[in-house]
C-alpha cells in the first residue's frame, strides 16, 4: 500500500507528469542499499537474525508514522519522501539478509522451492490487497491514511516474530563486522558462476524493466483512469504472482530449471513489450466497468500484461532464490543476501531512474517498451557467457 501511494504522492505534488520526479525515488531506495548492504550481511552471519528483523521492522513501522504525521499536517514534501524512503530502505538493508538467510534455518533443503512459493503467495497477497485498498483509501480517506494504515501492520510482524520462537543458527564461524567479512561474500559468489549469472540476470532484466515505477503516469494521464484504477494496475503483477506460486508450491520436484528460469525472463520481457505498447489497443472500446472505473480493452490488456509479467518474475524468483540458498553455506548466508541485494534491488532501483530519464526524452510508453527489449538482450548475452545456466537442472550437488 505504501509503495504504491508514494509513487501517487509525487505524481500528486509535482501537478504535471514529471518521469524524473518519480525516478528519483528510486535513486533514493538504492544509495543506502549499496552502502549498507555491505554491513548487513556480516550482521546477519555474526548476530541472531531473527532479533536483527525485530529492530528492522520497528524502524520501518516508525518510516510511516513519519509519513503519516507529515501529509495530516500538510508538511510534506517530495524531499520528505524521498528521505523518509533512504531511511526505510536502510533499514531493509539489514532486514533482507537476515530474513532471507533464516528461511534454510526453518525448513528443510529438500523443501525449500516450496517454501519460496508459500513465501511468494504470502508477499503478493499483501501486494494484491494494499494497492488496491490504497486506492480506496486515497480517494476516501486521504493520502495520509495509507501511510498510518502501513505503520499498524507492522505490529502483525513484531506478533509473528514473537510466535516463531527460537531459530537455530550457525555461528560457529560468525565473520565479526569489518571490511574482510564483506569481502568474502563477494569472493564467494565470485566463485560460483551458476550463483553470479542468476545476480547478473536479475539485475538486468529488472533495470531494462523498470520503466512500470511511470505507471501513475501511465494511468493518471494515458489511460485516464482513477486512484482505484491505478490501485488495480499496480496489483495486477502480485495477481499473476500469487496465482503462479500456489502452482508451483504443490509441485513436489522442479526439472530443468535453467531452462525454466530462462524462459521466465524472456516472459518478463515480452509483457513488459506488451505493457507499453497497450495504451495503442482499442482505447476507446468499453468492455464493461469495475467500482469508479470503465474499463476498456486498453486497459485490459495493460492490466493483463502486467499480471504476465508478475507470473513469469514469480518463476524466475523461486528458481534463483533456490539456487542460490542451496549453493551456499549457512554461515556466508547472510553475505551472499547482501550482495544479492544490490542486484536486485540495484536493478529495479535504478531502473526506475534510467526510466525517468528514458520517459523525459522519448515519451513512457516508449521508455517501458525499449525497457522490455534490453530485458530479453541482457539475458541473451549473460547466458551465452555462462551456458552452464541453461543446463542446470535443480538436483545438482548441494553445497557443504
Amino acid at each position: 500500500m505504501q509503495w504504491a501511494a508514494i509513487h501517487w504522492h509525487i505524481r500528486t505534488l509535482t501537478g504535471t507528469p514529471d518521469p524524473l520526479a518519480l525516478g528519483g525515488i528510486g535513486l533514493a531506495r538504492i544509495l543506502p542499499v549499496i552502502v549498507f548492504s555491505f554491513v548487513g550481511g556480516p550482521v546477519a552471519d555474526t548476530y541472531n537474525r531473527r532479533r536483527i528483523i525485530a529492530i528492522t521492522q520497528s524502524s520501518m513501522a516508525l518510516v510511516a508514522l513519519a509519513l503519516a504525521y507529515l501529509t495530516f499536517t500538510s508538511q510534506i514534501t517530495i524531499w520528505h519522501i524521498y528521505v523518509l524512503t533512504a531511511l526505510q530502505a536502510t533499514a531493509q538493508a539489514f532486514d533482507g539478509p537476515a530474513r532471507q538467510a533464516m528461511v534454510p534455518n526453518l525448513v528443510p533443503k529438500t523443501d525449500l522451492p516450496n517454501a519460496f512459493s508459500m513465501t511468494s503467495i504470502a508477499q503478493n497477497t499483501g501486494a494484491i490487497v494494499g494497492p488496491a485498498l490504497g486506492g480506496i483509501v486515497i480517494a476516501t480517506l486521504g493520502q495520509g491514511y495509507t501511510y498510518y494504515i502501513n505503520a499498524i501492520s507492522f505490529l502483525a510482524v513484531l506478533l509473528a516474530l514473537a510466535l516463531m520462537g527460537a531459530v537455530s543458527q550457525d555461528t560457529r564461524n560468525a565473520p565479526g563486522i569489518h571490511l574482510g567479512a564483506a569481502v568474502e561474500g563477494f569472493r564467494f559468489i565470485f566463485s560460483k558462476p551458476i550463483i553470479l549469472s542468476t545476480m547478473l540476470i536479475d539485475f538486468v532484466a529488472t533495470f531494462f524493466a523498470s520503466a512500470k515505477t511511470m505507471l501513475p503516469i501511465v494511468a493518471r494521464d494515458i489511460l485516464q483512469v482513477n486512484e482505484i484504477g491505478y490501485g488495480w494496475l499496480v496489483s495486477a503483477e502480485s495477481i499473476g504472482s500469487v496465482a503462479t506460486g500456489v502452482v508451483i508450491s504443490q509441485l513436489p520436484v522442479l526439472k530443468k530449471q535453467g531452462r525454466i528460469f530462462l524462459t521466465a525472463v524472456a516472459i518478463f520481457g515480452l509483457t513488459t513489450i506488451l505493457f507499453g505498447l497497450s495504451h495503442r489497443i482499442g482505447p476507446e472500446l468499453v468492455l464493461f466497468s469495475l467500482p469508479g472505473i470503465p474499463v476498456t480493452l486498453a486497459f485490459l490488456v495493460a492490466f493483463l500484461a502486467l499480471a504476465g509479467s508478475g507470473a513469469a518474475d514469480t518463476v524466475s524468483t523461486i528458481i534463483r532464490n533456490t539456487i542460490r540458498q542451496l549453493q551456499t553455506p549457512d554461515h556466508i548466508r547472510g553475505r551472499m543476501v547482501s550482495v544479492n541485494q544490490i542486484f536486485f534491488q540495484g536493478g529495479p532501483q535504478l531502473g526506475e531512474v534510467e526510466a525517468g530519464i528514458a520517459a523525459s526524452l522519448f515519451g513512457v510508453p516508449a521508455a517501458i517498451v525499449s525497457g522490455g527489449i534490453g530485458c530479453i538482450l541482457g539475458a541473451f548475452l549473460i547466458v551465452r557467457k555462462w551456458p552452464q545456466l541453461w543446463r542446470y537442472g535443480g538436483t545438482d550437488p548441494l553445497a557443504s
